[in-house]
């Protein structure tokens, strides 16, 4: 597989992300808080002492969450492909589930449902291992309920 450039934003937020995610980043952070803390007497504790820590803290804080979302994009991307992987080569997996992160929460919610029933009808069962997708488990459940309904005449 060729390898491809990637865009001058993301190659910047990747190394963003993991310098300012490490220890030595924290304490730097905290070495120049304090610094600030101990030249406040120097400075008489002054409106301009204030507004270097304010402001610096604000533009970073702005700047960062957009690094920190490219990189949660990124992330949240790949998994959503690992799992897609995942469950289109699985034989018991359902492959209506591949690309669900498209659904509107909506249609989520409507899923959950779903799945709320699958883990009732499992636990009825008494294996929650037994089935695998909504499908099976109505089917399962209805071949079921059939057989007991004619065991009971």
């Amino acid at each position: 597989m060729k390898k491809r450039k990637d865009p001058f934003f993301e190659r910047m937020s990747t190394k963003i992300t993991a310098l300012t995610g490490s220890s030595k980043a924290f304490v730097t952070a905290f070495l120049i808080i304090l610094i600030w803390v101990v030249t406040g007497p120097l400075f008489k504790y002054s409106d301009t002492w204030q507004l270097v820590i304010n402001t610096s803290t604000t533009i970073i804080t702005f700047l960062m969450v957009f690094v920190i979302q490219k990189s949660q994009n990124k992330e949240s991307k790949a998994i959503q492909l690992k799992l897609n992987e995942l469950i289109a080569t699985s034989k018991q997996a359902s492959n209506r589930m591949v690309d669900i992160e498209d659904l509107t929460e909506l249609e989520m919610d409507v899923l959950h449902k779903y799945y709320q029933k699958l883990s009732e009808l499992s636990k009825a069962e008494g294996d929650i291992h037994k089935s695998h997708s909504i499908d099976a488990a109505l089917n399962l459940h209805k071949i079921k309920k059939l057989n007991n309904s004619g065991d009971q005449k």
